[in-house]
Order: structure tokens, then C-alpha cells, then sequence
């Protein structure tokens, strides 16, 4: 057998674990796997009749390959944000199609978010045996209820909010922490939770400004340190505002000028005078080494998506659902969206998460 793999997306922590114990699982059972660099963007790349093309952007991955890169984080394949269907030269699926067939790739693992991932299942539809990995700090891809890269994005947030209440609470002012997140407010919902904030506004939930910022003038002055904590999704929106443009379609470059956390600290200062810090803490999110249960989540998954190859079980994603190791059909993505359960998990009237039935929940209460 030759395995192919690959990385598409944004790099999260736990890529590297789950590359590293795919190419052991295979040499386990003397397969050959090939990594293809730069996600799909790298096949359009690829021309199967020239070795340089091929060698450019590929790697054949051995043990020594991958030695120790289960202690870094980001992906060692690189990676690309390009599904293959909508690039200007049209649908090039079929090119897709020729790649692995004239590499002698047999089944590929791809590891990726909403994005790689729906080309993923239409790979699938096509015919050829693929396993998806569903990777993504917001983890939003349905289906799963856990995504490699969510745990460690929550720790670094958690973090790096709690070290910003020094700052905030010296300068007594109101810190507004804005956090990845586009179509989900889970990643916002949880870090404001754990990091005990004293509000937390989501993607799914418009802000009302009229109520959030006499709460948070409130929360700041009933504290003795004379400060408060806000946590906001990137992807939130603004009651009754209207921007130009679409600013989850957009890269983070370019929503930096439209960033929804500094609307909000400007409109706190405008209406009460009352000074602010804004902090984007973006890419420092998914930045760094995996933590304990990103890596323990990549490993496995690494291992299971060997295992079904090897009983022919393909056009899967891979998949925890209540605290279990599973997999459901590689379409599974495509049939809904991933957001928070505002009824279940959210107060919108106070901007706070809401705990009120835990037994039976799996562990991130999603």
C-alpha cells in the first residue's frame, strides 16, 4: 500500500502527533506513505510527467522523517487554504484524480477543517478511498465533537487572558480579548468560562450595546481592582450595525481595520469615557507545541485512520463523540453547521455561559 496524506486549513497544535503516528502505523505493516505539501494547493502544483514537480511538492515520509516532530507545533507538510473545485482555472478534480493515480497513491488522510474537508467527501463521491481528520481550533466541523488543535487554543486563551488582568487592573480599565472564531462562539463561550471573565460574547448572539457596556462598567466598578474582563468572538456582530462587507469571508489581515473587539472598545470609551484595552490574541492562539490532549487526540486519530485502511473501511471521517473514539460517513460535515446551543449553554441577556444540566454531557458539553 502507498498512503498519501496531507494538511489543509489553518495550522493548529496536534498535526505533527497525528502525521508522526500515521507514518508509524504504516511502516508497521510495511506501507509506504507520501506527504503532500501545502494541501491541495500543492496538487495543482504537482505535473505527474515532471520528477522535479514532483519532487518539489512532495516528501516521502519515514521514521526519520518524523522523528520528535510530535513536540512541535504547526504541520510539517505546510499548508494551503485552496479547494480544488473553485480555483480560476475552473474544477480541477480531475487533476486530483490523475496525481494520485499516476503517484500510485492507493488511499489518502486528510487532515483540515470545513474547508479541506468538503473536497475531502467529494474526493470520496469520486470514487477514491480517503479518510478526513477534522482539525480546527474553532472546532465547528459537524459531526465530531471534538477537533485536533481546540484543547491547546483554549490554554493558550485562558492564559493569556488571566496575564492580561495585571494590565487591565493597573490602569483600571475594561479588557476586551477578542478570539478566533468566525461561525462558532465555542472557542470564545469556553476560554471566557475557564478564565472566570466577567462577560463573554459569542458569534451567535448580536451585541447589544445598550446592554453589555453599562454590565461591564458595572463589573468594573463593583471590583476592588477597579477593572473588567471581556471575551469576544471575532465573528460577533454589532446590533443594528451594518458593515460593507462580510467580515468572516475575509482574511484576519484584512478584518484587522474591522475587528469586531475594537468596535466594541470604541464604543465603550465613546459612551462612557471610560478607558480600554483591546487585545486580538489571533494567531497566538494556534501557535506552539500541542498540549497533552491534542497530542493524545492526533496519535490516536493517526493510528485509527491506518487501522481502517487496512480493513478497507473508507469515505469516513474520524470522529469523539461523547468521550469515544468513532467515525461517521466522510459527508457527515456537509449536512449542518456546528454552533453554540445558546438555549442550552448561554445566557444572552448577562453575556455569561450557563452550566445548568452537566450529567450525561461529554467532557467540553458539546
Amino acid at each position: 500500500m502507498r498512503i498519501g496524506i496531507l494538511t489543509g486549513g489553518g495550522d493548529v497544535p496536534g498535526l505533527n502527533p497525528c502525521i508522526r503516528s500515521v507514518v508509524l502505523s504504516a511502516l508497521d505493516r510495511q506501507w509506504e506513505v507520501v506527504g503532500f505539501r501545502r494541501g491541495w494547493q500543492g496538487f495543482l502544483e504537482i505535473d505527474p510527467a515532471d520528477p522535479q514537480s514532483v519532487a518539489t511538492h512532495t516528501v516521502a515520509l519515514d521514521r526519520e522523517a518524523v522523528r520528535g516532530i510530535d513536540r512541535v507545533g504547526g504541520t510539517m507538510l505546510h499548508t494551503s487554504r485552496t479547494d480544488p473545485r473553485t480555483v480560476k482555472e475552473g474544477d480541477r478534480t480531475k487533476h486530483v484524480l490523475d496525481v494520485l493515480d499516476k503517484l500510485g497513491v492507493d488511499a489518502i488522510i486528510t487532515l483540515g477543517g470545513d474547508g479541506t474537508l468538503r473536497f475531502s467527501a467529494h474526493l470520496s463521491e469520486q470514487g477514491f478511498p480517503v479518510i478526513s481528520i477534522p482539525k480546527t481550533m474553532d472546532n465547528d466541523v459537524f459531526g465530531t465533537d471534538y477537533c485536533i488543535g481546540f484543547s491547546t487554543a483554549i490554554t493558550r486563551s485562558v492564559t493569556a487572558i488571566n496575564a492580561l488582568r495585571t494590565t487591565a487592573e493597573s490602569h483600571e480599565r475594561i479588557a476586551v480579548v477578542e478570539l478566533f472564531g468566525r461561525r462558532s462562539g465555542e472557542t470564545a463561550l469556553l476560554s471566557g468560562f475557564l478564565a472566570q471573565v466577567d462577560r463573554t460574547v459569542i458569534s451567535e448572539v448580536p451585541i447589544d450595546l445598550d446592554r453589555l457596556i453599562p454590565l461591564l462598567v458595572e463589573d468594573r466598578l463593583s471590583r476592588p481592582g477597579r477593572y473588567a474582563m471581556c471575551v469576544i468572538s471575532e465573528g460577533a456582530t454589532i446590533a443594528g450595525s451594518q458593515s460593507a462587507t462580510d467580515d468572516r469571508a475575509l482574511s484576519a489581515t484584512q478584518r484587522q481595520a474591522e475587528a469586531v473587539g475594537g468596535r466594541l472598545a470604541r464604543a465603550i470609551e465613546d459612551k462612557t469615557g471610560q478607558g480600554t484595552i483591546v487585545q486580538q490574541l489571533a494567531y497566538l492562539m494556534r501557535a506552539g507545541e500541542p498540549d497533552a490532549l491534542d497530542r493524545m487526540v492526533g496519535f490516536a486519530f493517526g493510528a485509527m485512520a491506518i487501522q481502517m485502511i487496512g480493513s478497507g473501511e473508507t469515505g469516513r471521517m474520524l470522529a469523539l463523540r461523547d468521550g469515544n473514539y468513532c467515525d461517521v460517513p466522510i459527508d457527515t460535515l456537509l449536512k449542518s453547521t456546528k454552533t453554540v446551543d445558546v438555549d442550552a449553554l448561554y445566557d444572552p441577556e448577562t453575556y455569561r455561559p450557563k452550566l445548568i444540566h452537566i450529567r450525561g454531557m461529554p467532557m467540553f458539553l458539546y
